[in-house]
């Protein structure tokens, strides 16, 4: 039988879509049942990127077009986006928990991220879906690659990319996914703005998990959670931090204002 970190690394380097959700289905359900180790010794070498279908096109974000979601065409747009985010959240999920595996870390850690990594190929395949009813598919149009640029800044610290995925890109979620799902049903499209909700609920969770983690390994090293995300996130997080937020999603998962308020100043300032 595979790893926990043989079929995470599987997932990771798969390029079919398809094949990329099956395995991380599969490998969350292996692990949640313990039918397989943590790591094995012949386990396969942690990809530096993970693998990709040849289309979308990677582009710089200046470049992305942005539309009205008062049309098909801008609604279209908009999933592709949030496609491509979620594509991306998968493999950051499923990296976590293969590039640390070797740590000295409780199995509900991966229990955690395993789950996340389930979750994202869940909403990844719901915006496929819908983008197929719409008469396109993820690939059609370009996209950025910036997130993955996060896993391989904090590609040598867990602690680090604790603070810079969970707690910075998902917790941006929390701020403009309930904004999107109102504006998607002001022009009746209630089948994405139902996605939305479906990932918003999740996506409290997945920032939970980030947070309960973060705060465990700086009480292990005995740091000041909230000191060393902020100086976490000026040394790793190239873009801004920016209001508004969604101060009550982001305070019940465990991020609380005193976490990020005064990044926000210095965002602000630059």
């Amino acid at each position: 039988m595979p790893s926990l970190r043989a079929a995470a690394i599987e997932a990771l380097a798969a390029s079919d879509l398809d094949a990329k959700v099956r395995a991380t289905s599969e490998a969350a359900r292996l692990w949640r049942g313990r039918t397989v180790s943590l790591r094995e010794p012949r386990d396969p070498v942690l990809p530096d990127r993970p693998g990709r279908p040849e289309r979308p096109e990677l582009v710089a974000p200046r470049l992305l077009k942005k539309r009205s979601l008062n049309t098909v065409n801008g609604r279209i747009a908009l999933i592709h986006a949030l496609a491509h985010i979620e594509l991306n959240a998968i493999d950051l999920a499923l990296d976590i928990a293969a590039r640390f595996a070797a740590m000295s870390i409780p199995p509900s850690f991966f229990d955690n991220w395993m789950q996340v990594a389930a979750d994202e190929a869940r909403h990844f395949t719901l915006l496929r879906n819908r983008l197929k009813t719409l008469g396109a598919d993820y690939g059609d149009l370009p996209a950025h690659d910036g997130l993955w640029q996060s896993a391989t800044d904090t590609s040598g610290d867990l602690i680090s990319r604790l603070a810079i995925v969970p707690l910075v890109l998902e917790a941006r979620g929390l701020d403009v996914t309930p904004g999107l799902a109102a504006k998607l049903r002001e022009f009746g499209d209630e089948d994405t703005a139902a996605i939305l909700d479906v990932i918003y609920h999740d996506e409290k969770t997945h920032v939970a998990v980030g947070a309960k983690w973060f705060r465990f390994f700086c009480a292990r090293a005995g740091v000041n959670a909230a000191d060393r995300f902020r100086s976490l996130v000026q040394e790793h997080f190239h873009g801004h931090v920016r209001p508004p937020f969604n101060d009550a999603a982001r305070a019940a998962a465990g991020l609380t204002p005193f976490f990020y308020r005064s990044l926000s100043s210095a965002s602000m300032s630059r």
